[in-house]
């Protein structure tokens, strides 16, 4: 197979020039290790830290004990604790497996039979930026920065569509940490995650430049033409600038964009029963668009649920129902679109945030309300489903009041190893040398969790 370098020598054009689009389909689309069980990736990111004590692991001794110390040497927390505070939720079993969900998401409830919850979540750092980039690229320390997961899979498989980026990110506004949790760090930035401000409600709104109003396709196809004799003449004489042939791509994909994305990112073009599932919140149009971009092929698309750390409810937890509303319905609807069109078996749905929340109310001193959680990194839940998932089931525990994993610990690193399996990928074997040693996403870490899968 030609390379990259030598087809541009030889045709002497690399933007937009239809001869080359399958050696270009070739070259960006990569063969999994062994048979996958899905083929994208939704991360559904709840950002701030979801309390799992009032969502997905219920504890009655929490409900028992409400008010009094929790049994045991007092553990160390971020800010000043108190006693320990029952949920304001009710829990209740949902679907057939009768899997137990608070009333703060009921429709997740009625459709829990399609995700596995873990409740054993295990992370390090009790503050939310190493915690963030520990869940989005398997590495804490803020110094140095890692590829994250998406680009760790972009690498690994290539994209099924070359019209649109492999690797999407949507977020109204900025997650904490911000673009180092989509980088491709010393991967070739073409596997950087394409970041979208999904604030506004129409392609051109959201994607600034998306049209060229002052030429048409013709006269952008001979500037495009023009720029790539002048690259493939510099080639010529460098023979290899990996910056440069990246670049390259990366025009070529914002070039073709214009045909497509204009189409994808539309949610108006879907029928009103299904906008109406979604609701008129950014959040649901985030998964509406999800749904649309792993539909036309892209191949990881990670929707965060707002701007900063929303979901950081130190002061009243009773903030989490205003957040849950946004984002339940938005949530099911998405698995039950992709179950309905034929997806759900090939896509993965992660839906999780970098901790949790304390089982005891935080008492520091300068909360107003004084009914919140402090961060809870050695015990929390996240949701998994479709892409080989086993549905209906819970894994692992928390002790009795939910505030440290005893059973099936599952650190990030295993959530890694586990996806990346699903995808076909060898954790052990996706690697990139970068300054004489070989990186992967796991580190030295990771465990494939086989108990999950279906």
């Amino acid at each position: 197979m030609l390379t990259r370098r030598e087809t541009l020598k030889m045709l002497g054009a690399g933007f937009g020039v239809v001869g080359m689009a399958d050696g270009l389909h070739a070259a960006s689309t990569q063969q999994p290790h062994f048979a996958p069980r899905a083929k994208h990736v939704i991360f559904l990111y709840l950002n701030g830290g979801l309390s799992h004590v009032d969502s997905f692991d219920p504890k009655p001794e929490l409900t028992r004990l409400d008010g009094r110390p929790m049994p045991g040497p007092k553990v160390k927390t971020d800010r000043a604790s108190g006693g320990l505070m029952k949920s304001p939720f009710e829990f209740r079993p949902g679907g057939r497996s009768g899997v137990e969900v608070s009333d703060l998401f009921p429709k997740i409830r009625e459709s829990i039979d399609d995700f596995c919850v873990i409740r054993s979540m295990q992370s390090d750092s009790v503050n939310h930026l190493p915690s963030m980039l520990m869940m989005n690229t398997g590495h804490a320390l803020r110094g140095g920065s890692r590829p994250s997961f998406g680009s760790w899979v972009v690498y690994g498989l290539g994209s099924e569509n070359q019209n649109l980026p492999g690797y999407v990110v949507l977020c109204p506004g900025t997650p904490t940490g911000g673009p180092r949790l989509w980088s491709s760090a010393f991967l070739p930035t073409k596997y950087e995650g394409a970041y979208i401000k999904s604030d506004a409600p129409s392609p051109e709104e959201l994607i600034q430049d998306l049209t060229n109003k002052r030429l048409g396709r013709g006269q952008q196809e001979r500037q495009l033409e023009l720029l790539s004799k002048l690259d493939s003449s510099f080639l010529a004489r460098t023979s290899h600038d990996p910056a440069l042939e990246a670049n390259i791509q990366s025009m070529e994909v914002a070039f073709r964009m214009q045909t497509e994305a204009p189409e994808v990112f539309d949610i108006s073009k879907e029928p009103a029963h299904v906008q109406a599932r979604y609701g008129d919140g950014e959040f649901g149009r985030g998964c509406l668009m999800a749904l649309r971009l792993v539909e036309s092929g892209v191949r990881i698309v990670q929707v965060y649920y707002g701007n900063g750390q929303p979901w950081d409810s130190h002061d009243d937890i009773m903030v989490h129902k205003r957040h849950a509303r946004l984002s339940d319905g938005p949530i099911a609807s998405l698995v039950a679109d992709l179950k309905e069109r034929g997806l759900l078996d090939e896509t993965l749905i992660i839906v999780g945030s970098e901790f949790g929340r304390t089982p005891m109310i935080q008492n520091s001193g300068t909360e107003k309300v004084g009914r919140g959680r402090d961060h809870n990194p050695p015990g929390y839940s996240i949701l998994l489903a479709g892409g080989g998932i086993r549905g209906g089931s819970a894994y692992g525990a928390t002790d009795d009041f939910g505030y440290k994993a005893v059973e099936n610990i599952v650190t990030p690193h295993d959530l890694h190893a586990t996806s990346l399996h699903l995808l076909g990928l060898d954790h052990t074997k996706l690697t990139y040398r970068y300054s004489g040693r070989d990186y992967r996403l796991t580190d030295v870490h990771g465990n494939v969790l086989t108990d999950l899968l279906a």
